[in-house]
């Protein structure tokens, strides 16, 4: 598997670490729920068959977080993207939204 990264350029997997899902967000702790939220966010993950976002380390490269699209059967990768990229988009996301 290649993985395209956005600094480095189109390099094998055995540069980067795999850092799991992607889509996880960390929970408000002032939210009323926060230990049903937290113990959901340890514990309770997808195991997707299909495209997934996770997270990849450039440990041999850049050490750049990256967001890869995967898809989990195939290791066919739809997109690669730099994690404060994925991470500013969410952000304004949630800024907009009422």
């Amino acid at each position: 598997m290649r993985i395209n990264c956005p600094f480095c350029g189109e390099r094998g997997n055995d540069e980067f670490s795999y850092l799991g899902d992607a889509s996880v967000v960390r929970p408000d702790p002032a939210s009323p729920s926060a230990a049903d939220e937290f113990y959901a966010f340890a514990y309770e993950r997808r195991n997707v068959a299909g495209p997934m976002q996770e997270l990849w380390y450039h440990t041999a490269g850049c050490h750049a977080w990256l967001v890869v699209t995967r898809d989990t059967r195939t290791h066919e990768i739809f997109e690669v993207k730099a994690a404060q990229d994925v991470a500013f988009g969410r952000q304004k996301t949630a800024d907009t939204t009422p």
